[in-house]
């Protein structure tokens, strides 16, 4: 049978639990939210020394990602720059939704043997999603 659950429920009011839940279910999908094959673009993308450079280069990394996987990430970044403007009560600023998300949602199809060495650009591009939402992800 099919298990029902109810935010209603107490167990849902800690948003600790929530936002684990949300980011378990991003960590558990058989390929990550931007494709392994995209991994090593998109972290080459942040390396590009000018900022317009990278948006414009992650903007169509982005326009490339199977439609279903567009569709979720635009609707995910859009609800963290929500998360984002409320940043003087939640603390959830640019950089701490980066660090987050960021090992979530951009990940290598085999775990470097130094963690610390691509987390850095894994954060960044997902603070690179939310400081330019409007052009990576136009209407």
């Amino acid at each position: 049978p099919e298990e029902r659950l109810s935010l209603a429920d107490p167990e849902w009011s800690d948003i600790h639990v929530v936002t684990g839940a949300l980011k378990l279910f991003f960590r558990e999908l058989p390929e990550p939210l931007v494709p392994y094959g995209l991994f090593d673009s998109f972290i080459e993308a942040i390396k590009l020394s000018d900022t317009q450079e990278q948006v414009q280069r992650v903007a169509e990394l982005v326009q490339s990602l199977p439609p279903p996987n567009y569709a979720t990430l635009r609707y995910l970044v859009a609800h963290l720059c929500r998360v984002m403007e409320r940043a003087d009560i939640n603390l959830m600023t640019r950089q701490n939704i980066g660090i987050v998300f960021g090992p979530t949602l951009l990940r290598p199809e085999r775990e470097p043997g130094s963690l610390a060495v691509g987390m850095a650009q894994q954060n960044q591009a997902v603070e690179l999603l939310l400081a330019h939402f409007d052009r990576i992800f136009p209407t």
